[in-house]
């Protein structure tokens, strides 16, 4: 025996499901330690201080990349005083810089990172910050008070968090 149309379940479509991210949320670091240090040549002794702030105040989780950008002669002088970091080294005017560049432009952070923190106050890293911001990651600058362009501020819809402030003003929020 049959049962009348109007009763009969009928098999609704499946509904999509959101693609799971191929990636687990986790933070990019680009820091360029000569700009977050104040100097061009930072010894030993401050890349580890900084190092020790850094990790107090931002924080790295097991799943995030570091990578440091410096000039030959820093890395030469300050070792590897950062554990697990990724070294890029290119001397010059903005040669640090270029090299952070490079890795937001040419290795898909967007894709790849939930949140990028650029622990720099370059103001050539603002056109590079709101493009990531616009595909969606969350952005922070990490900076000396001093050492922050307006371009850049303006640039970051997150936070600035600043390296050099005492622990209780250390975030700004960016309008």
């Amino acid at each position: 025996m049959t049962q009348p149309a109007t009763s009969r379940t009928r098999h609704q479509p499946r509904k999509r499901h959101q693609r799971r991210p191929p990636y687990p949320a986790r933070t990019l670091h680009l820091i360029d330690i000569e700009n977050l240090a104040g100097t061009g040549g930072p010894d030993r002794e401050q890349v580890g201080d900084l190092y020790s702030r850094y990790r107090l105040r931002i924080g790295l989780g097991a799943m995030d990349q570091v990578v440091i950008a410096a000039s030959h002669l820093t890395i030469r002088r300050t070792g590897h005083c950062w554990p697990g970091a990724r070294c890029l080294i290119r001397s010059g005017p903005d040669g640090a810089d270029l090299e952070l560049l490079a890795v937001i432009e040419h290795e898909r952070v967007a894709e790849r990172f939930s949140h990028v923190a650029i622990a720099s106050g370059d103001g050539i890293f603002s056109t590079a910050a709101a493009g990531l911001a616009a595909a969606g990651c969350q952005v922070t600058v990490v900076s000396r008070q001093a050492g922050l362009s307006k371009r850049l501020a303006l640039s970051v819809a997150s936070r600035v968090i600043y390296i050099d402030a005492p622990e209780a003003a250390t975030t700004t929020s960016v309008a």
